[in-house]
């Protein structure tokens, strides 16, 4: 028999077990009024809505939802002379804390900041993630969007210098951006001493992971305390300009964790199709383990086990429970079936589940059987709560990592345009493939995918160009992944005949009025040339990165005899705003549209969407896409 000694998961081993199963929902934090911060000067409010103009405007609706700072030019005059005069409790009077402490945490938001503003999210009130408007820089710094702040002090063991994001993940100025942070607190001993440093386990902006598993061993600069403690408010910084947020959601992660105990096994050999045959048969061995594991089986295939024991809970909530396995796997607590997956061949399953559970202990049940020569056994049970750590209640050994690991297929553009033809889920949505799309990598480093069966721009991106790990992988299933920060348009034609507002623009492929003529290749840039007719009119696009590579360019040239009421869909979404420097910003301010000055489009409502519309005539038309 094999050893049973049980090794608890580390964290970081955990993300793997975990794949991409559904962990525990956050906690809105709400913003109706400021009774969730303690007492702040004037400059933060709650507001309704907020529109930031990339040129450093900025105007407020009242209502709910959004905590705003606004610091005006008076602020900056006051806080400068403060600042020469040492008058800390003025500056002070301009952050914001939140009314509660935390210690690990996972914090998720959205923020918007003008152009040139500087802000900064404090972790316990002592670990600064910057945010600043970063748009635009090639090589960013410890003082740029995500980049964990230096501090200021000179004695020998005190100094940190902080810590560059390994990516510029920055929109532009005025639109909304998603930052994700999973925090873990210092650890300290019964005397109070510091065993552990502070750690990022990642921070993800805009969909890019900037830090990864980053130990932070000092309070940054500009904390509220240098002394390091189990808990900590969050401070916002809110003297450098202006910045918004809403949808802030956390957990805020106590020391406690779930337990198993009193544990029993049965081991059985056999074929086994369902859980229930291993009731009916004499165990070939059994007795008390420390934790479950398949480790208790003798034959790698054709058998089974069933674990008895107590899952201990510390406290009353709901819990997530997550079953990772090779093989057929039951999961029965306080005598009642959680999941079941009658699957003795599978190589391997995920299932999820919720439950309330009372504090105390829980009699559970597992029942596991396989018959799958081509993986090893594996099962993993993972519990998370509403407060309480994550925690991987099954022996190391019982999820050995997977005996066949690939590598992941990452594409780089090289020093020339680089295509590739694959599939592309719109959005990461599975449910909205799309088929025939070309992935267009520029050596700068805006990227973009082209829907030939639409004559669409489906995304572009920055940063590095696609992972083609889902395409090409064993068998794979034909889609690659833009690697940047990736802003998604729409589905359907860029080209429609609306001639009332029951129009629309083409959502399916109609071969008999869409033809597509494929692409030529320009040769002084290796850049594609698309070509396509819709019911008449011939249409070349060419696709081509700024002057500053911040932005795509699509220059759509129009020939042949043009029907009346011709137009080109530049955007849709839940809404759009035509903002002060003359472009239009998207679908809640994902992204801007921006014409050249004498283009007439116009917002219309179709189908419970807003659509950015231009009617058009034989010619060249030329946009940009910004993000």
């Amino acid at each position: 028999m094999k050893s049973l000694k049980p090794l608890l998961l580390s964290i970081a081993i955990l993300s793997v077990v975990t794949g991409w199963a559904q962990k525990f929902p956050l906690k809105p934090l709400p913003l109706e009024d400021m009774s969730n911060f303690k007492t702040t000067g004037s400059n933060w409010q709650i507001v309704g809505d907020v529109v930031m103009d990339r040129t450093g405007g900025m105007k407020t609706t009242a209502g709910k939802g959004i905590l705003l700072n606004n610091v005006g030019d008076k602020d900056h005059d006051i806080l400068e002379k403060a600042g020469k005069d040492k008058d800390q409790a003025t500056i002070e009077g301009y952050k914001v804390l939140t009314a509660w402490e935390h210690g690990d945490l996972e914090l998720e938001l959205e923020f918007m900041m003008p152009k040139g503003s500087n802000s900064g999210i404090y972790l316990q009130g002592r670990y600064e993630v910057q945010l600043f408007d970063s748009w635009g820089v090639k090589s960013p710094k410890y003082g740029d969007l995500g980049g964990i702040y230096r501090n200021w002090e000179s004695a020998p063991g005190k100094i940190y210098m902080g810590k560059a994001p390994i990516a510029n993940a920055a929109k532009a100025p005025g639109l909304w951006q998603h930052m994700r942070i999973s925090f873990q607190a210092p650890r300290f001993d019964a005397q109070g001493k510091k065993t552990e440093n502070a750690r990022l386990h990642y921070v993800i902006i805009n969909g890019v992971t900037v830090h990864q598993n980053l130990e932070i061993p000092l309070p940054t600069g500009g904390p509220l305390d240098q002394k390091e403690v189990p808990l900590g408010p969050i401070f916002i910084q809110g003297d450098h300009g202006a910045v918004a947020f809403r949808n802030i959601k956390y957990r805020s992660l106590g020391a406690k964790t779930a337990t198993t105990s009193e544990i029993s096994y049965k081991y059985f050999e056999g074929k086994f199709k369902e859980a229930k045959e291993l009731d009916g048969k004499t165990p070939k061995a059994s007795g008390k383990i420390a934790a479950v594991t398949t480790e208790v089986l003798e034959l790698e295939d054709v058998s089974g086990a069933r674990f008895d024991g107590m899952l201990n809970v510390p406290e009353d909530g709901e819990y997530l429970m997550t079953l990772n396995s090779t093989g057929g796997v039951k999961l029965l607590i306080d005598n009642q079936e959680l999941m079941n997956n009658e699957r003795p061949d599978s190589w391997w399953d995920s299932k999820q589940s919720n439950l309330q559970l009372k504090a105390g202990a829980h009699p559970f049940t597992i029942y596991y059987y396989k018959d799958a020569g081509y993986m090893p056994p594996r099962l993993a049970w993972i519990i998370e709560g509403s407060a309480i750590q994550r925690s991987t209640l099954t022996a190391f050994g019982s999820y050995p990592p997977n005996p066949n690991p690939s590598s992941s297929i990452y594409v780089p553009v090289g020093s020339k345009t680089r295509l590739l033809r694959a599939f592309l889920d719109f959005n990461r949505d599975r449910s909205r493939r799309l088929t025939h799309t070309i992935g267009v990598g520029d050596p700068g480093g805006l990227h973009y995918i082209y829907d030939l069966k639409a004559g669409n721009v489906a995304c572009a991106w920055r940063g590095d160009f696609v992972d083609a790990t889902p395409m090409w992988d064993d068998r794979g299933d034909g889609s690659f992944r833009p690697m940047g920060v990736t802003q998604f348009t729409y589905m359907g034609q860029t080209l429609g005949i609306i001639n009332s507002a029951s129009d629309g623009f083409p959502a399916d492929y109609k071969e008999e009025d869409f033809k597509t003529k494929g692409y030529a290749i320009e040769e002084a840039t290796g850049r594609p040339i698309f070509r396509y007719s819709y019911k008449g009119i011939e249409v070349e696009e060419r696709c081509y990165p700024s002057l500053d590579q911040n932005s795509l360019v699509r220059e759509i040239a129009l020939n042949g005899t043009i029907p009346a009421g011709t137009h080109l869909k530049l955007g849709e979404g839940k809404d759009i705003i035509a903002m002060p420097d003359g472009s239009f910003a998207i679908d809640e301010r994902k992204y801007y549209i921006a014409l050249a000055a004498d283009a007439k489009a116009s917002i219309r409502d179709f189908n419970g969407k807003k659509e950015l519309v231009l009617p058009v005539s034989a010619g060249i038309v030329k946009y940009s896409i910004i993000w």
